[in-house]
């Protein structure tokens, strides 16, 4: 947000500070002083009771102007809507079936999704003007899954119905730039056949929201009929509970539907218009981020033994057609999270159009893509990727099926090929576009990513165990080619990955921490700002009772907590906004407050449990951050 008190030197500097008697005798205005640097203090941790059950900040941040001047702000968090809260008749955390029809639990009672995750903050030229007379704004924002139902005990409902992306109408006045909730309306999913567990996501460069959709159902064990084995009866992943329940049939709902790219594009009148993207592959994607180019994109894939893919579309901000590939980790050095050369697999090149005809048309099935076997055979690959199980398998794929297999069936064709599936929770991703970096973020380096006991099956990543995690740094290239020799056509190739902010475990403290306070935690939400030259990192762990929001600042090092929000709940929504309208904002949301980890000291759980409202999760950001010009 603007600073609200300036000095009379950096009015003078932004051409704002007073005018003259007359405009014909006046001096020319001063050209506006531009940002040189911004730096965020890092606030302390949370100590009393009321401040671990709250989302607040403590920091500040300097702003320092070209011409040498300096101004300080004080940040603060400021909530838009809640999960409970119901604005023009629509309830934040309420889903809906396939016709639009608020679903009720096993109670009568709403579902309330208490979690909502990614944020995307869109100006669209032309958009009307609301009733309090500001700047029209609108925010896409998911909610990730329903925690739990209203029975009593309350029933685990994690996978169970599905998700929704929500639309508020946002004012933003044009003097202090605050944003204020003025309409919020579903987002109707019944075109891309209802929404799947959507995490992260991203402002493409075109001015869209991308979503996500993580932990895709299983569609080898789901043709057999053995998912119950696999992953637990009662497992959203064993029934494709979510999606049953939003056709309101146990027939509808398809495997290689899910896991895909929702893209929602917002018009002038709030109207939305959805598509699902096939052709970035069919993984537990944390999000996609586009790079510079419009062109190439990196998505995270989250779980155990998981993989790192590039997808390079055929045309600029055009995701519907294009090649993926999938990167082999070679690794140089296991000191402090580690290091490694990155070779790429070539999947295939499709278009969503002939992906969707194969899975909606042709009706195809894991068993048309690959031959099976229990054992080492001659002919077949023993492979070891999953994202819930990883368990070892021996694949073949069936003839003429290479393409089928690379998009839907991605991480395992990925292990097929020879790229890496050893990823740990592979989270987040951003873009420094000014270095030509990719960041990522790893919630922990463990089981995949340390040094495997079983040499039948590829061991790239051998790292150290570190339950913290940390954010690597990719640098990024063109003229590259792939493992086959043949060019990859994007100036945006990943040539190298090596940790730059690294967590560190400790022994459980007093309250349940047992990663170190004033180090990450379990990095999940990543966004880099250009002009402030900072990456954000939001914390998923239960190694802080407390998670934070950070702010790392790229050329220091300096690393700097600004943000605490309630225990138990997760740092997400992140986007680093530089300007709009001439305001910036950092957006930030909490989400499943009170769901404690393990670890927590039991006295101090049973003192936080009245202060925090479990199904309240906020949507929201930081204000205080200075105009960066």
């Amino acid at each position: 947000m603007r600073m609200k008190v300036l000095t009379v030197a950096v009015l003078t500097a932004l051409g704002i500070a007073g005018c003259g008697n007359d405009d014909n005798d006046a001096p020319a205005p001063a050209m506006p002083s531009r940002v040189r640097s911004v730096e965020f203090t890092s606030m302390p941790a949370p100590a009393t009771d009321n401040e671990r059950a709250s989302a607040y900040t403590a920091s500040s941040v300097t702003v320092t102007y070209s011409d040498g001047a300096q101004e300080t702000s004080t940040l603060s968090f400021k909530p838009l809507y809640s999960s409970l809260d119901t604005i023009t008749g629509v309830t934040g955390g309420q889903v809906y079936d396939v016709n639009g029809n608020v679903l009720l639990d096993i109670n009568g009672n709403p579902f309330i999704a208490n979690t909502p995750d990614a944020n995307s903050l869109i100006k669209v030229d032309g958009a009307p003007a609301t009733e309090l007379g500001g700047n029209p704004l609108y925010l896409v924002t998911h909610f990730e899954y329903i925690s739990v139902d209203s029975s009593v005990p309350p029933l685990n409902m994690y996978g169970k119905a599905p998700m929704v992306m929500k639309l508020s109408t946002l004012d933003q006045n044009p003097n202090s730039g605050e944003l204020s909730v003025v309409a919020l309306k579903n987002i109707d999913m019944a075109g891309i056949r209802g929404l799947w567990i959507p995490c992260a996501g991203s402002l493409s460069p075109w001015n869209t929201h991308l979503g996500s959709e993580e932990y895709e159902p299983d569609a080898r064990c789901l043709e057999t009929n053995t998912c119950a084995e696999k992953f637990g009866a009662d497992s959203y992943l064993a029934q494709m509970f979510s999606m049953n329940t939003y056709f309101g049939d146990t027939t509808t709902a398809r495997p290689y539907n899910y896991g895909l790219v929702p893209e929602v594009t917002v018009q002038a009148n709030g109207s939305t218009n959805v598509v699902a993207h096939r052709v970035l592959g069919r993984v537990s994607r944390e999000l996609t981020q586009v790079m510079p180019d419009q062109r190439t994109a990196y998505q995270g894939d989250d779980g155990t033994y998981t993989m790192l893919t590039m997808f390079v579309a055929d045309k600029a901000g055009d995701l519907s057609a294009g090649s993926l590939y999938a990167a082999t980790w070679n690794q140089t050095s296991d000191a402090n999270g580690g290091a490694a050369t990155l070779t790429w697999h070539k999947l295939g090149s499709a278009t969503d159009a002939e992906l969707d005809k194969m899975v909606n048309q042709d009706n195809i099935q894991f068993s048309d893509i690959f031959d099976t076997a229990d054992e080492d055979t001659p002919g077949f690959v023993k492979i070891k990727a999953g994202h819930e199980v990883a368990a070892v398998e021996w694949l073949r794929v069936r003839p003429g099926m290479e393409k089928a297999a690379a998009f839907l069936e991605t991480r395992r064709y990925a292990a097929y090929v020879g790229a890496t599936t050893e990823f740990e929770k592979f989270e987040g991703v951003t873009v420094n576009a000014k270095d030509k970096k990719a960041y990522v973020a790893m919630t922990r380096m463990r089981s995949g990513m340390e040094p495997s006991t079983d040499a039948t099956v590829p061991d790239d990543i051998r790292l150290p165990k570190n339950g913290c995690g940390a954010v690597y740094e990719l640098n990024l290239s063109g003229g590259q080619k792939d493992a086959a020799g043949e060019s990859i056509n994007s100036d945006y190739v990943a040539t190298d990955m090596k940790a730059l902010v690294v967590g560190e475990d400790m022994s459980k403290d007093a309250v349940g921490n047992t990663c170190v306070v004033g180090k990450i935690a379990s990095p999940d939400n990543l966004k880099f700002s250009e002009k402030m030259r900072v990456l954000f990192i939001g914390e998923d762990s239960g190694a802080h009772i407390n998670n934070f929001l950070w702010a790392y600042h790229v050329d220091s090092g300096k690393l700097a907590r600004i943000l605490s929000i309630p225990a138990g709940a997760e740092s997400t929504g992140l986007q680093a906004i530089d300007n709009v309208n001439g305001f910036a904002y950092i957006m930030s949301n909490f989400q499943h407050p009170g769901d404690f980890p393990s670890s927590i000291d039991p006295a101090l759980k049973e003192r936080l449990i009245p202060l925090i409202n479990a199904q309240k999760g906020e949507v929201g950001y930081i204000s205080g951050l200075p105009e960066l010009r």
